[in-house]
């Protein structure tokens, strides 16, 4: 019964990843488990009304406010776009942690070279889900990170509805929650705009290893 405790799980190391994969530089950690988190092998679903129903026929994706070229792909559109994958962990604000996960998706820094590049002036983004308008807020260079990216798949599989599929923001140097499911777009802008947890108390920023997770 303790061989299925996570502590005696080994952690997936990066050198496990194989070629071509983006290392996330917090697994090269020491210790992967930021201060507060407990690992888990599960990956428990958390969201703050439940999964929307998304028509594919419709779905879109854009890029909007500060960049040179306001972006806008369909689905069939956006899968047609370079692919990258991620070794990552995956920090929720709910104190657990996953460790070690593959990620596959197009690159943040590959939809921006698409629309021609931000402006001077954008210092921010806010993410846009499909849930009923949510929204969360991170400083652009998180955005911009290398392991950054719209993923769709999770360990070789197609990410499911609860998980945020069929495409979800991943920037893994943030708690979770800065990763928006069901993720319909982004907007660039110059100040920061609080999302629906920042509103509600949750930080600004969010950087586990702080320990960032309220605002005041």
């Amino acid at each position: 019964m303790f061989g299925n405790s996570p502590k005696h799980q080994p952690v997936p190391a990066p050198e496990s990843a194989g070629e071509g994969v983006i290392i996330s530089p917090d697994t090269r950690r020491a210790e992967r488990v930021p201060p507060g988190q407990s690992r888990t092998i599960k990956w428990p679903v958390l969201d703050a009304s439940g999964p929307p129903r998304i028509d594919m026929t419709k779905w879109k994706f854009s890029l909007a406010g500060l960049v040179a070229q306001p972006m806008s792909w369909t689905w069939e559109e956006f899968q047609k776009l370079p692919r990258v994958k991620v070794f990552s962990d995956f920090h929720c604000v709910t104190r657990w942690s996953l460790l070690g996960s593959v990620w596959e998706g197009v690159s943040t820094r590959e939809l921006v070279a698409h629309a021609g590049g931000v402006l001077p002036n954008a210092h921010f983004v806010v993410a846009y889900g499909y849930d009923h308008g949510w929204t969360t807020n991170l400083p652009l260079e998180h955005f911009l990170a290398e392991d950054a990216m719209v993923a769709f798949t999770h360990d070789g599989e197609p990410l499911p509805l609860e998980h945020g599929g069929p495409a979800r923001l991943l920037v893994p140097q943030l708690y979770a929650w800065k990763s928006a499911k069901w993720v319909a777009g982004v907007e660039f802008r110059e100040t920061d705009q609080p999302g629906f947890w920042e509103r509600n108390g949750y930080h600004m920023r969010g950087d586990p290893w702080d320990e960032e997770r309220f605002g005041f």
